[in-house]
């Protein structure tokens, strides 16, 4: 797992702004409440999550669909949680 810097942090407020005003909510209100506490791991795969589409991003932030492939692993499914309870 790469060491991320804090500007590779910061950057996630940054890209968490997204087209969707429900993803950009759900976003802005997960970082501002856990963004200090986010892990290496947390960084990774808020990463990936932010590299999908604005709908397929939602379908995860609402619980329509559930990881599949590369996604679904135990820290992704972990992410997931902590997003969906903000």
């Amino acid at each position: 797992m790469p060491e991320f810097s804090l500007h590779d942090r910061t950057r996630l407020r940054w890209r968490a702004r997204r087209g969707l005003l429900e993803n950009d909510l759900i976003l802005t209100r997960f970082l501002d409440a856990c963004e200090s506490q986010l892990t290496d791991t947390d960084v990774a795969e808020l990463t990936r999550l932010l590299e999908l589409t604005d709908n397929e991003l939602l379908d995860y932030l609402l619980a329509r669909k559930e990881p599949e492939g590369e996604l679904a692993t135990p820290a992704m499914q972990d992410l997931l949680t902590r997003l969906r309870s903000v």
